[in-house]
């Protein structure tokens, strides 16, 4: 006989009285079903990584970069045990945010993309050493001008429901990408298109009117149903909260604000993942979230810098848990409202990049985990320009260039002031994430050193994006992005894109840069292209709408009892699918 008993009871081990109060606190609306000693206890939840949909958009990034990719020569990592691969057990991962529609077309943030990574595929992907192969899609043909892509579709691919997955899928999520209807960010590439057409049931073919570079890649969007979403409003449908996919898993759950559930797909084309659940839990504060790491209410999550070098450097940890650390693909930034007129003149915000100490931030608050930023590419990546203006820390510098765009304290209160106006505005900050927050400190503290006024605002991340950033009411913020692998940039820097919902949020207009991002995407020689990025970076350098602060290392951590995890190119996530747990150490049954 099997008897429940709460997971908050049994597993915190040596938690402090008040660290186990509020880890049974946050554990106490989560239950699924724990397998231990024998017996079932309902416990906590959890959540995967976003492999695909990290490389194909650009995604707003809330929290601490913990999984994603790496560079090809990653650093060391704890050696796996030996174990037999076994069905079973589940995974719980904390993210500090929630996310916002599980539609991929429709979102921008990086957990709404996460979840879809699991539930969807596209027609390819990328591997784990970064080359690109197929997803629904088995083989395709491209033309030797590559202006024709023709697609051979998987057979015996089904939906969720069980609906046989065919081209007229592929072409009704073209068309619903394109219809001006439908409100997203991600219409640019298939734009693109002179024709879509199906040829069979299972072949697809697309043509180009002219040369586009990322054309090929572009199709690992996410593939939507067309039997379930075919003339509805797409958005007001219910698979917004409740999506049916071809992906390893199937939709569960979504409690608002709590967790969001998710069970393997035992006809998944690749084969049933091992590990029977997937879990996200939604815990805005990260040291809330480390103390449920620690107590074993979660299983995976990215560690802070101050986590990663001292807080999980004893016993406990290394018997128990899996450290990982790699220059992620992602950076953070503090963004400028362009519309603003505080930072319309270019030598305010050129200014405020000298002002800000980025080698401070990099040290006193990643403790050394990272680079610094100098534009949107990951060093040392074929797109990056190592030769931009740096922009170092240089306060009389700062000062100098203000002056010249009129901003002097004329009343002697230590405030410039431009007629009558004092420099004073507001950053954003997204609740949950402590760097950032140690961030904003430091550059209200360095801003208020050369007369100007900062006041730090902290905004849950739901809120923080569609109130906020969406809707362009802001002066300043601290955001992060992911960096996709194919360097264009088209939906974030081109003019065309600075409407509601789109990725030019700062509303960053330069004719030039339209011309260069256009003429990237349109050129297949890599060296052309990299001459577009180049002079890409430099302008932006000069312009500044972005002041560039760092690329973070990736700092996952995952609990010992998974196996089969592969530290490669792409990052721990690429083989999510083939991590198990020995059927000994399962600790966790998934209700279905």
């Amino acid at each position: 006989m099997r008897r429940t008993v709460n997971t908050a009871t049994c597993s915190f081990g040596s938690l402090p009285d008040e660290d186990s109060r509020r880890a049974k606190d946050m554990t106490e609306s989560v239950e699924f079903h724990c397998k231990k000693n024998g017996s079932e206890i309902p416990s906590p939840s959890m959540k995967s990584s976003f492999f695909r949909f990290l490389l194909i958009g650009i995604l707003l990034v809330g929290g601490f970069t913990g999984c994603g990719g790496t560079d090809s020569s990653p650093r060391q990592a704890r050696q796996q045990a030996p174990g037999t691969p076994a069905y079973g057990d589940i995974i719980v991962e904390g993210s500090i945010g929630d996310a916002s529609n599980l539609i991929p077309l429709l979102s921008s943030d990086s957990t709404s993309h996460e979840i879809a990574s699991l539930v969807y595929n596209g027609l390819v992907k990328y591997d784990k050493n970064l080359k690109i192969t197929g997803d629904l899609a088995e083989s395709w043909e491209i033309s030797p001008d590559g202006l024709i892509i023709t697609f051979h579709l998987r057979h015996n691919v089904r939906w969720h429901d069980g609906h046989p997955f065919t081209a007229e899928d592929v072409l009704f999520t073209y068309q619903l990408t394109i219809d001006p209807k439908t409100p997203t960010a991600y219409a640019g590439d298939f734009l693109k298109v002179k024709k879509a057409e199906m040829l069979d049931s299972h072949t697809f073919r697309v043509i180009y009117d002219k040369p586009f570079a990322p054309a090929l890649m572009s199709w690992g969007s996410a593939i939507l149903p067309k039997h379930l979403l075919e003339g509805q409003d797409i958005t007001r449908t219910p698979l917004a909260r409740k999506p049916v996919g071809t992906g390893p898993y199937k939709f569960k759950e979504w409690v608002a604000g709590q967790k969001i559930v998710l069970v393997s797909n035992p006809d998944y084309y690749e084969g049933r993942p091992y590990i029977d659940g997937y879990i996200l839990r939604i815990i805005p504060d990260m040291a809330t979230m480390f103390l449920e790491l620690r107590a074993g209410g979660i299983d995976r999550m990215g560690l802070t810098p101050l986590q990663y070098t001292r807080q999980t450097e004893n016993p406990l940890f290394r018997k128990n848990y899996k450290k990982f650390r790699y220059l992620s693909f992602a950076y953070t930034f503090v963004g400028y409202n362009l519309g603003n007129p505080l930072f319309a003149d270019r030598r305010v915000r050129q200014a405020l990049a000298y002002a800000i100490d980025k080698e401070e931030i990099i040290q006193g608050v990643l403790l050394g985990l990272g680079k610094p930023a100098t534009g949107p590419f990951k060093p040392e990546t074929w797109a990056y320009n190592p030769n931009v203006p740096t922009f170092p820390h240089d306060p009389g510098k700062a000062r100098a260039l203000l002056a010249e765009a009129g901003w002097l304290d004329r009343n002697g209160d230590g405030i410039l002031d431009r007629n009558g106006q004092p420099f004073a505005f507001e950053l954003l900050v997204n609740q949950g994430n402590e760097v950032r927050a140690k961030c904003a400190e430091i550059i209200q503290r360095r801003l208020a050193e050369i007369g100007i006024s900062v006041k730090i605002r902290v905004v849950e991340w739901a809120a923080f994006v569609n109130d906020f950033i969406n809707k362009r009411r802001f002066d300043a913020t601290i955001l992060g992005w992911t960096i996709p692998l194919d360097p264009d940039l088209y939906d974030v820097w081109h003019s065309s894109k600075t409407g509601p919902q789109e990725l030019n949020f700062t509303s960053f207009k330069n004719e030039e840069v339209d011309r260069l991002l256009e003429k990237g995407r349109g050129a297949f020689d890599l060296n052309e292209r990299k001459r577009c990025y180049d002079r890409i970076q430099e302008i932006l350098a000069e312009e500044q709408p972005y002041t560039f602060l760092y690329v973070p290392d990736a700092l996952p951590i995952v609990q010992a009892r998974f196996r089969g995890i592969e530290l490669a190119p792409l990052g721990i996530g690429h083989n999510f699918i083939k991590w198990y747990v020995p059927a000994p150490e399962q600790r966790f049954i998934m209700t279905r």
